[in-house]
């Protein structure tokens, strides 16, 4: 199981982007809201919907869960 993360400031488009711990780019998010341990990003993701209505994986480190 890994920590995960969301940014709690929405990016350009409208998303707040969810990291796994040791994520290259988690140092960079200023605000951000831990969601607990999970086995896989859609947990998480699933987690961070109860907080936001617009989320996704980071492309870097949940690149499965990362939509376009």
């Amino acid at each position: 199981m890994e920590d995960y993360y969301v940014n709690e400031n929405a990016q350009f488009n409208g998303k707040h982007e969810v990291h796994r711990d040791g994520c290259k780019y988690l140092h960079l998010v200023v605000n951000k809201l831990y969601l607990g341990k999970f086995d896989n990003c859609e947990d998480a993701l699933e987690k961070a919907g109860e907080f936001y209505m617009n989320v996704e994986g980071c492309f870097f480190c949940c690149k499965e869960c990362f939509s376009e």
